[in-house]
């Protein structure tokens, strides 16, 4: 038998305890409630984190409310009380090292949930034998709107991104951000570095803001982005992530980063999706990353 505060996940002893504890006051979601979803996310949300260090965002104490916001913080290094069997990796940064953990499994998840961390970051890229980081797979733009553009203005740009891209020979696959905005991924072929992908990424950036210099801008300053979509392509440089697709946000109501289809980015009626729906999705086996052909051949 197993304590009353400990779960058995996937073989692995992961203690969870204050279930009903709410992280989400706008729609009464519990603590539980993100392990239920983290578990049954897990054959889709696995394979897009395994291998790759993960960044940890918390709400210890929920995301609170509009008027009285949540405490959060990003969390890099694994915590000394973490179970051993969490796999980990080592990278030295300028002046220190990190030890981040590794999402391997549905029992790593369920660790996730025991300590809030409602966000999963990671970079494009994952480890390898021996410690030593492989080569980004996938290239990655993140589409943030400036005030005045709503979601339909987003995918517009997205459209063209895709366009672009493909004139590259690369396929995009959107995610709806769980956020603002939403990313596109493209697989990117074996031997490309992050300086390439960052390279590739910042020329489609480019090109956009060229040609639609009202709608599109490169630049990260925030004065310049009222109206605007920044297409943002620096996320690419290796030691930046993003949120991984099918992590929850700590946003006001449980949102995911869900991958999508064109066909749904063209709906004028298009939102974030929140974590009932993806579920449904999941249910449905309606998977768009595990589709081929966004990834390099």
């Amino acid at each position: 038998m197993t304590p009353a505060d400990t779960l058995e996940v996937a073989g692995r002893q992961v203690r969870f305890t204050h279930p009903d504890r709410v992280l989400y006051p706008s729609t009464g979601t519990t603590k539980a409630d993100v392990l239920h979803y983290l578990l049954e996310a897990a054959a889709v949300l696995v394979p897009q984190a395994a291998g790759r260090p993960a960044t940890r965002k918390h709400w210890m104490g929920g995301v609170g409310t509009a008027e009285r916001p949540g405490e959060s913080y990003f969390r890099k290094d694994l915590e000394d009380s973490a179970p051993e069997w969490i796999p980990r990796a080592n990278l030295r940064h300028r002046d220190h090292t990190n030890t981040y953990p590794i999402v391997d499994g549905p029992a790593v998840l369920a660790w996730f949930a025991q300590r809030a961390a409602l966000e999963i970051h990671v970079p494009q890229w994952r480890m390898g034998p021996g410690n030593r980081a492989h080569g980004p797979d996938r290239l990655v733009i993140d589409l943030d709107p400036g005030a005045g553009v709503d979601l339909a203005g987003v995918a517009e740009v997205a459209h063209w991104c895709r366009e672009a891209l493909g004139r590259r020979g690369l396929a995009a696959l959107p995610v709806t951000s769980g956020s603002k905005g939403i990313h596109l991924y493209a697989g990117l072929g074996k031997g490309t570095t992050a300086d390439e992908s960052t390279r590739i990424a910042h020329e489609v950036a480019l090109e956009l803001e060229s040609a639609h210099p009202r709608r599109v801008v490169s630049e990260m300053k925030r004065s310049l982005r009222e109206g605007k979509v920044l297409v943002d392509w620096s996320q690419n440089m290796a030691h930046k992530t993003t949120v991984c697709p099918y992590s929850l946000r700590g946003r006001l109501r449980p949102t995911v980063a869900a991958p999508r289809t064109w066909s749904e980015l063209a709906d004028p009626k298009l939102s974030q999706l929140e974590y009932p729906e993806v579920l449904e999705r999941i249910a449905a086996g309606l998977d768009p990353m595990a589709e081929p052909g966004w990834r390099a051949p």
